[in-house]
């Protein structure tokens, strides 16, 4: 876990979406529109809409490294990297310096050679304001 992050999760949680947009994740068939209580046609409201629209770049970390500078400088193509993982540990999904979810590698289709990460924690965004 990020020595930055300060979040709840809930364990089990199989939907939420970068900060909590109310998009579904759990099915893997591509996010869902959020869902908003009353539209309001104001000006103001059009700016709460939009949010939903931006994009933003996801990061998910498979391990760390810890390598002294000579070590760095000394490599080289085909050299292997140790990291502070397993194949099997959970990855941590994070957006900027902030772990939003946690969860499992998992490959997308057959002999696609793709990575996918199933989401087995969600950060409750409701925690975070």
């Amino acid at each position: 876990m990020s020595d930055t992050a300060q979040e709840t999760s809930r364990p089990g949680s199989e939907t939420g979406s970068g900060a909590g947009a109310g998009s579904g994740t759990g099915s893997g068939n591509g996010a869902e529109a959020p869902i908003l209580e009353r539209r309001d046609s104001s000006a103001e409201g059009n700016y709460r809409r939009a949010i939903f629209s931006v994009a933003v770049d996801v990061v998910v970390s498979v391990g760390t490294a810890r390598p002294v500078i000579g070590e760095l400088l000394a490599m080289r193509r085909d050299m292997v990297l140790p990291l502070s993982s397993r194949v099997d540990d959970p990855v941590e999904v994070m957006v900027g310096d902030r772990v939003i979810a946690r969860g499992e590698l998992e490959e997308i289709g057959e002999d696609s050679g793709r990575l996918g990460v199933r989401l087995t924690e969600v950060v409750d965004v409701s925690d975070l304001f």
